[in-house]
C-alpha cells in the first residue's frame, strides 16, 4: 500500500505528540519544542499520563482521551509502550505514525518487529521505527529532533541517516536552500524509500528529490518507484559504503567484478538517479537544483577575467565529459570590436584581468545571444583592477535581461572565487547558483546535463531484435535439470556446451575425457579440425584453472594430450585435494589474430538479483578490472550503452589497421544472456572468458554455468529474482475476431515505437480526441515513447497485431496506482476496424491481468457522448457514474470480486505456442 495514508505525513489535518514532556534532554522534549516553534498550522494534542498540561498546552492520559481522533501521531515514549501506542492510535482511526522514540532494535528487534505488525494490524502508516522525525515547512511541521527548522523550498530530502538530515538541515539554514519535506525512514518498518519516491514524484510542492541510502530492502519495489520518479523529477542520491568487499570469495570472474557499489551504481544509471559521491556534492546539488531547472544541451562558454581559471575550467568539463561550446562568428566579431586585443580570442573567453562591471556585463549580453551555447560559466578572479560585488551585480542584471527576452533562457552558473557572500546573494535572486571554484561550477552544470541524457536514455528506442533469436528453452532447462537432480552446483562442460547451443552462443567444441585413454581419443577427434588443441583440467571447484597449472595450450598430437592429461590428474589433487576433479576438457586452438578477449556473464547479487557484466577478458580479468554491469533485461540500446562504459570499447572500435569487431554481435550475447537469465533463474553465475570477438562475430573460449534449486514461481512470472521485470512473454495470445481473422496479441516493448504512426494515421480525429479527450497532434517520439516504454511491474499495454502483415491494430493499457490494488484503462482500436469484437476481447484480457495481479478494481475516465465505449463497459460490468466536477465525463469502475460479463459470446482466446 505505498501511497495509502501517507498524505497523512506530509499534509496532516491534526497531530498528536505521545511522550511530549517538559524536561530538557529527552526526545519528547525537543519534538514538542520543534512542534510550537514551526508555526505549525493545524491543531496539536499532547499525550504524557505523568502530566496534565506542559507549556501551557493541555496533556491527556492517553489516546483514548483524545477529544479528536488525530491524523498524524509522534511518537516519543519509552521503546516498551510504542507497540501498544501504536495499535491504540490505529483502533482509534490515526492514519499515520512517527515513531522517534529510540531503542525498540536493541536485542533481537522484538520490540521493532511487534511495532510493525500492530500499525500493519491497524492499517496505520509508520514512519520508523528510530526516525528522527519528519519536516514539511510549508505546513509548519516541525515532527524531528533536528536542531533547527528548515526554510520552504521545493526540494524533498529522504534519508536512511538521521545525521544526514541534521548536517542538511544547517547547511540548508546557512545557503538559503528550502525544502518541501525532510523525511528520516528510519528502519523502514513500513514506509521505506520506494514509498517516498513514489509520493514526491507526484507531490506539487517537490521539483526534485535528494536522497540517502546506506542500503534497499525490496529491489524490485525501489526499482520501480525509482524509474517513475526519475521520469518526472530529477533525483539525486548518494549511497555510502562504496568501498565495502561484496565479492572476495566469488567462484566466476564476473562475480569477483560485480562488487556490491558497482551493482548499485548499476541500478542507479538504470533508473534514471544522478549520483554523487559525498554530502559536499550533495550541497551542491541541492543548490544547484534549487535555483535551475533541467535543460538541453552539452556545449558551454566560459567567461572569467583570469585565463589560468578559466583553463582550469575547461580540465574539470573534459574530466566530467562536457564539451566547450565553439564561438559563432558573429559573437568572436562582436567580441572582438570592444575587448582588448590580448582577449583570448576563443572560448574560454578571457576579457582580462582588468575587466569591469561593463565589461562583464556587455561580455554577456552577447554570449547569451550565440545559437551554439546551450550554457554559461561566468568566472570572477580577486584582483585590484575589478570589484567583486559590482562585477557580481553587473553579471547578475545582464542574466536578468537574458531572463525576461526569453522563453526559454539559457542557465548561467557563477565561479566567484573571492567567496564573497554578497555576491552569491545577488546572483542567486537571478537564479544564477554561485559556486566558490570553477570545479563546483563545472559539476553543478554537468550534473543538470547528466541529468538530461538520462532522460534521454530512458527515452531512447531500441532496435528490434533480430527475428532469427528464438532460443530453445527447453533444452537449456533440461541441461540445467541433470544438474539440480544430482545436487550439482555446476554444470558439467558438456551441459554448459548444451545451454549456450541453446541461445545460439558460439562456443569452442568441447570433448570431455575422464581418464588419459579417453583424452587420446577425444584429442584425436579434436585434431580433425584443428591443428592443434587444449588441455584444461575440469572441475567445479576450480574456477581459475591457471592457478593450478590446469590449461596446456597447444597440444599438436592425441598422445602429448593423453601424457598431460595424466600429469595434471595425478599432480592437481595433491594441489587441492577439497577440490572434485571430473578430468579434462579436450577443445581445438582457436586463433583469431584480430580478435579482443572480453569476459561477459551473469553474477548474482543478493539485493538486486541478477546482473549482467561485461568487460576486458582473459587471464588478468580481475587486475585489468575493466568492467561495467547492467541490471537485466537488456535490449540492444542498453548492451551497447554497457559496452561503451568500458574502456575496451575503444580498441572494439578498431585501431592501426586492425578492424573493428562486430559490436553489435557483442551486444546481442549480452541480451542472450539477460534472456536466459529470466528464462532459466536457476542459473546463479555464468561466465564467458575469453570471449573473443572480431569482425566475424563472438566465440567463447571457456565457459562455466552455477545453478541453484530456485522456489516455485508466483504468478507466472519469469526469473522472480529479477530488481526488474521482463518481458512477461507467457501473456502472448492469439485471438478470432467475429469475421474469423486472426490476430496476435502481446505485451508492447520499447521497439514497438515504428509502429505507432500508421496505426496514429488510420484512427479518426474524432476517435483520438474521444481517447485523450482533446485534439492530439503531437505525436512525437517523447509522446510515443512514454506510451512504448513501461514498467511491466507498473503497468501492462497489450498490443493487437494483424496476423499476417504485422500492423498494429488497437492497444489497451493499465496504469497501476502505486498502491497496485487498482488502476486506470485507457484503448484505442483503428478506426476502420470497429465492430468486429477486437475492443472486446482486448478489455477481457485487459481484466485478467488486473486479476492475477491482485488488483481489486479497475477505473477509467469516457466522455458521455462516447456511448459505443460506455455500452462496452456496461456490457463488462463496470458501474458508471458521472463526474461531479465535469458532467461530460463518466467515471465508469469495475470491481474484479465479480466475474466478467461476456454477453457478446466471443471466441476463447488461445496461448501463442
Amino acid at each position: 500500500m505505498p501511497l495509502k495514508n501517507l498524505d497523512a505525513l506530509f499534509q496532516p489535518k491534526s497531530v498528536v505528540l505521545v511522550g511530549a514532556t517538559p524536561n530538557a534532554g529527552k526526545v519528547g522534549y525537543d519534538v514538542l519544542l520543534n512542534l510550537t516553534r514551526g508555526n505549525l498550522k493545524v491543531p496539536l494534542y499532547l499525550v504524557n499520563p505523568n502530566h496534565t498540561e506542559i507549556e501551557g498546552r493541555s496533556c491527556h492520559a492517553d489516546v483514548a482521551a483524545l477529544p479528536v481522533t488525530p491524523d498524524l501521531g509522534i511518537i516519543a515514549s519509552p521503546a516498551e509502550t510504542v507497540p501498544g501506542i501504536l495499535r491504540a492510535l490505529g483502533e482509534r482511526g490515526t492514519r499515520a505514525a512517527v515513531v522517534v522514540s529510540t531503542g525498540l532494535t536493541r536485542g533481537d528487534g522484538a520490540l521493532a518487529a511487534e511495532a510493525v505488525e500492530a500499525a500493519r494490524e491497524t492499517g496505520l502508516r509508520l514512519l520508523g521505527p528510530e526516525s528522527i522525525g519528519v519536516m514539511v515547512p510549508a505546513v509548519g511541521l516541525n515532527a524531528s529532533y533536528a536542531h533547527e527548522n528548515v526554510p520552504k523550498g521545493d526540494l524533498a530530502l529522504i534519508s536512511q541517516s538521521g545525521s544526514v538530515i541534521g548536517s542538511m538541515v544547517e547547511w540548508a539554514n546557512g545557503s538559503g536552500v528550502g525544502f518541501s519535506a525532510i523525511a528520516s525512514v528510519g528502519n523502514s518498518g513500513d514506509v521505506d524509500v520506494g514509498d517516498l519516491l513514489d509520493y514526491f514524484s507526484l507531490d506539487y510542492r517537490t521539483r526534485a528529490i535528494l536522497l540517502y541510502m546506506e542500503g534497499v530492502g525490496n529491489a524490485s519495489r525501489f526499482m520501480t518507484a525509482a524509474r517513475a520518479a526519475a521520469r518526472v523529477r530529477p533525483v539525486v542520491v548518494i549511497k555510502s559504503g562504496r568501498h565495502k568487499q561484496a565479492a572476495i570469495a566469488a567462484a566466476t570472474h564476473s562475480g569477483a567484478l560485480a562488487t556490491a557499489d558497482a551493482v548499485y551504481d548499476a541500478a542507479f544509471r538504470r533508473a534514471g538517479l544522478l549520483r554523487v559521491r559525498d554530502l559536499h556534492e550533495l550541497f551542491e546539488a541541492a543548490q544547484t537544483l534549487s535555483l535551475l531547472k533541467p535543460f538541453k544541451g552539452r556545449r558551454l562558454a566560459v567567461v572569467t577575467n583570469g585565463g589560468g581559471m578559466g583553463v582550469v575550467a575547461v580540465d574539470r568539463l573534459v574530466d566530467y565529459g562536457g564539451h566547450l561550446a565553439c564561438l559563432g562568428d558573429e559573437t568572436h566579431t562582436a567580441l572582438d570590436s570592444f575587448l582588448p586585443c590580448r582577449w583570448s580570442g576563443a572560448n574560454p573567453i578571457d576579457i582580462g584581468d582588468d575587466a569591469d562591471p561593463e565589461r562583464y556585463a556587455k561580455v554577456l549580453d552577447i554570449v547569451l545571444q550565440d545559437a551554439d551555447i546551450d550554457a554559461v560559466l561566468v568566472m570572477h578572479c580577486p584582483s585590484m583592477l575589478g570589484a567583486s560585488v559590482e562585477c557580481a551585480e553587473a553579471a547578475a542584471e545582464a542574466v536578468g535581461r537574458h531572463r525576461k527576452n526569453r522563453i526559454h533562457p539559457k542557465p548561467v552558473f557563477a565561479a566567484w572565487l573571492s567567496h564573497d557572500d554578497e555576491a552569491r546573494t545577488i546572483f542567486e535572486a537571478e537564479h544564477v547558483p554561485c559556486y566558490p571554484s570553477p570545479s563546483g561550477a563545472i559539476r553543478g552544470y554537468m550534473d543538470l546535463v547528466h541529468y538530461s541524457d538520462a532522460q534521454d536514455e530512458l527515452m531512447a528506442t531500441p532496435p528490434s531484435l533480430p527475428s532469427e533469436f528464438r532460443p530453445d528453452v527447453e533444452s537449456a532447462r533440461a541441461a540445467v535439470a541433470g544438474a539440480l537432480v544430482d545436487n550439482r552446483a555446476w554444470l558439467t562442460p558438456l551441459e554448459t556446451q548444451a545451454v549456450l547451443a541453446a541461445y545460439d552462443i558460439p562456443m569452442v567444441q568441447t570433448e570431455v575425457a575422464r581418464t588419459p585413454e579417453e583424452a587420446r581419443l577425444a584429442a584425436r577427434k579434436v585434431l580433425t579440425v584443428s591443428n592443434t588443441c587444449a588441455v584444461k583440467v575440469a572441475s567445479p571447484d576450480i574456477p581459475n584453472k591457471s592457478d593450478v597449472r590446469g590449461v596446456v595450450l597447444d597440444v599438436t598430437t592425441p598422445e602429448v594430450a593423453e601424457l598431460v592429461a595424466s600429469e595434471m590428474l595425478l599432480r592437481i589433487p595433491t594441489l587441492r585435494p577439497d577440490a572434485r576433479i571430473d578430468g579434462v576438457s579436450i577443445q581445438p586452438m582457436i586463433v583469431r589474430r584480430n580478435g579482443v578477449e572480453l569476459v561477459a556473464g551473469i553474477a548474482d547479487n543478493p539485493v538486486f538479483g541478477p546482473v549482467v557484466v561485461f568487460g576486458r577478458g582473459g587471464l588478468a580479468v580481475e587486475v585489468i578490472a575493466d568492467k561495467a554491469l547492467a541490471l537485466p533485461p537488456l535490449d540492444m540500446h542498453l548492451a551497447h550503452d554497457l559496452i561503451a562504459q568500458t574502456r575496451v570499447s575503444r580498441v572494439l572500435k578498431g585501431y592501426r589497421g586492425r578492424p573493428a569487431a562486430d559490436e553489435n554481435a557483442v551486444a546481442l550475447t549480452l541480451v542472450k544472456l539477460a534472456q536466459l537469465s529470466a528464462d532459466i533463474p536457476e542459473i546463479r553465475s555464468l561466465d564467458l572468458n575469453p570471449l573473443v570477438a572480431d569482425d566475424s562475430g563472438v566465440l567463447s573460449l571457456d565457459a562455466r554455468i552455477a545453478v541453484k534449486h530456485e522456489p516455485a514461481r508466483v504468478g507466472g512470472w519469469s526469473n522472480p529474482r529479477f530488481a526488474i521485470r521482463p518481458y512477461p512473454k507467457q501473456w502472448e495470445r492469439q485471438m478470432e475476431l467475429r469475421d474469423g481473422s486472426r490476430v496476435d496479441v502481446r505485451p508492447i516493448r520499447p521497439e514497438d515505437e515504428v509502429l505507432y504512426p500508421d496505426f496514429f494515421a488510420r484512427v479518426t480525429p474524432e476517435d483520438l480526441r474521444l481517447r485523450f479527450f482533446a485534439p492530439v497532434r503531437d505525436f512525437s517520439h517523447k509522446f510515443i515513447a512514454r506510451l512504448t516504454q513501461i514498467d511491466y511491474s507498473r503497468d501492462m499495454a497489450f498490443l493487437a497485431l494483424d496476423e499476417a502483415t504485422g500492423e498494429l491494430m488497437g492497444v489497451v493499457r493499465l496504469s497501476a496506482e502505486p498502491d497496485r490494488e487498482t488502476g486506470e484503462y485507457a484503448i484505442l482500436l483503428r478506426s476502420d476496424l470497429k465492430g468486429k469484437g477486437l475492443g472486446w476481447r482486448l478489455m477481457k484480457l485487459l481484466i485478467e491481468h488486473a486479476r492475477s495481479e491482485g488488483f481489486r478494481s479497475i477505473h477509467g475516465q469516457v466522455l458521455r457522448e462516447n456511448t459505443t465505449m460506455l455500452s462496452m463497459c456496461e456490457g463488462l460490468g463496470f458501474h458508471a457514474k458521472i463526474d461531479p466536477d465535469e458532467p461530460n465525463i463518466a467515471q465508469v469502475k469495475l470491481p474484479l470480486d465479480e466475474p466478467i460479463a461476456d454477453t457478446n459470446g466471443e471466441a476463447p482466446l488461445r496461448r501463442s505456442a
